[in-house]
């Protein structure tokens, strides 16, 4: 009957390297130390031998041994740190492997919870899709089934493109820690992220410019190529400025590629000249489109 051996996984590997270095410098350190304790030995008599006055011959031969341990000795000095280096680098890349194996590890998580989300989105599609043609296809016409019909649809095209972002977003993310980029830990909170506030309307915007806006008594800023939750109040005038556009649209897709979605730069100071203040704009929209009027 053949019998197999199982192939060794990597931190195996590695363990079995390190078992040996550290058996070879046991070994050594033993030899060292019995050849040490020989040459205070082979001292002691040289010593003895050049006191009670013995003749040349014999010290000469005294002498000879004890250089003979003493060279013995330093050989195995120097043998016994190039082990002790072998052991440190054993060592690391013991360490190194199973770094890498807890990266795999969660790399894998993070690309099942990617495939897990990819896996539901088509019966959240098709639960939408269903509650707009019970609208649709009703032969009554209904205002209010209508806007309901409406936001389901509005809603059913955010969560597509917000399932496209994150699912992207989390094998970028899987890809960076599987190389040992990534620091998940000190990821901070987006603008995506932080929970709106319950007064304000707000749709997930792309921006192609740094945003600043008031809400209330507080200030808001938003970095270029950033993913941001805008209040709906200013949604159509950023739109229409080009300062920001739908997370679904083509050049959104390039520009997450090319700059991901948590924004380039951090956050933009008050004194950056690309800055785009939306409460200023809409001021000076609100003039002009009172002179149309008129």
């Amino acid at each position: 009957m053949a019998f197999f051996k199982r192939e060794l996984s990597p931190i195996e590997r590695f363990e079995v390297a390190l078992k040996d270095k550290l058996s070879a410098r046991q070994k050594l350190a033993e030899r060292l130390r019995g050849t040490e304790a020989d040459l205070a030995e082979k001292r002691a008599a040289a010593e003895q031998l050049a006191v009670a006055g013995a003749n040349n011959s014999r010290l000469d031969r005294a002498e000879a041994s004890m250089r003979a341990v003493e060279e013995r000795a330093k050989t195995l000095r120097a043998e016994l740190l190039e082990v002790e280096d072998q052991v440190a680098s054993a060592e690391r890349a013991l360490a190194d492997a199973k770094a890498q194996r807890d990266r795999d590890a969660l790399a894998d998580q993070i690309e099942a919870m990617a495939a897990a989300i990819e896996r539901a989105a088509p019966g959240f599609e098709a639960g939408a899709t269903a509650l707009v043609e019970a609208v649709t296809k009703s032969a009554l016409s209904i205002p209010e089934a209508s806007r309901f019909s409406s936001s389901v649809d509005a809603v059913r095209s955010e969560v597509r493109a917000a399932t496209d972002l994150i699912c992207w977003e989390l094998r970028s993310a899987a890809v960076r820690t599987r190389a040992g980029n990534a620091n998940l830990a000190n990821i901070a909170l987006s603008e995506a992220d932080q929970p709106p506030s319950a007064e304000l309307e707000r749709q997930l915007i792309y921006t192609l410019h740094p945003l600043r806006w008031r809400e209330g008594d507080e200030v808001r800023k938003a970095p270029a190529f950033a993913v941001v939750g805008l209040p709906k109040a200013l949604l159509a005038l950023a739109l229409q400025h080009q300062h920001v556009d739908h997370l679904n649209a083509r050049r959104v897709q390039t520009l997450m590629h090319l700059h991901g979605s948590a924004g380039h730069n951090g956050e933009p100071e008050d004194d950056d000249p690309q800055l785009v203040d939306l409460d200023a704009l809409l001021a000076e929209e609100q003039p002009s489109a009172q002179a149309d009027v008129a």
